[in-house]
């Protein structure tokens, strides 16, 4: 099985929803999108009716905790492993890189900020793949 994960990146302001951003976030290629419990009814959106997408939301903690089939929780396990293999850049510019705040006023700055320690961790996730 072969995953191709391709990031895009784009900043809002603090009191801006994830949903409010997904549109900038999608490319229009995508067959498959993989979501945390913040995008739980994306697909009802209009801007995304007309999308040929297989939409896979992980469930609330709430609703997951529900869970009696083992075929649903098996099925919300493979979920959160896919969308964790997506989470180890943002552990990069969290906690070796020290992006846990924002440092300067204005979203312009923070954004150039985000996209050069973006490149690092590309470089940092590339080095093991350099051949010797």
């Amino acid at each position: 099985m072969h995953l191709l994960v391709r990031l895009h990146t784009e900043t809002t302001a603090a009191n801006v929803h994830d949903l409010n951003a997904a549109d900038q976030l999608l490319l229009g290629e995508e067959q498959r999108v993989w979501g945390d419990a913040g995008y739980t009814g994306i697909h009802k959106r209009d801007e995304f009716t007309d999308r040929d997408v297989d939409w896979r939301i992980a469930l609330r903690p709430g609703t997951r905790s529900k869970l009696t089939d083992p075929l649903q929780e098996m099925l919300e396990g493979i979920k959160a492993s896919v969308r964790a293999k997506v989470e180890h850049p943002f552990r990069t510019i969290k906690q070796q890189f020290g992006y846990r705040k924002v440092r300067y006023r204005g979203l312009a700055k923070n954004t150039n900020r985000l996209y050069v320690l973006s490149a690092f961790t590309n470089l940092l996730r590339a080095e093991k793949y350099q051949a010797l």
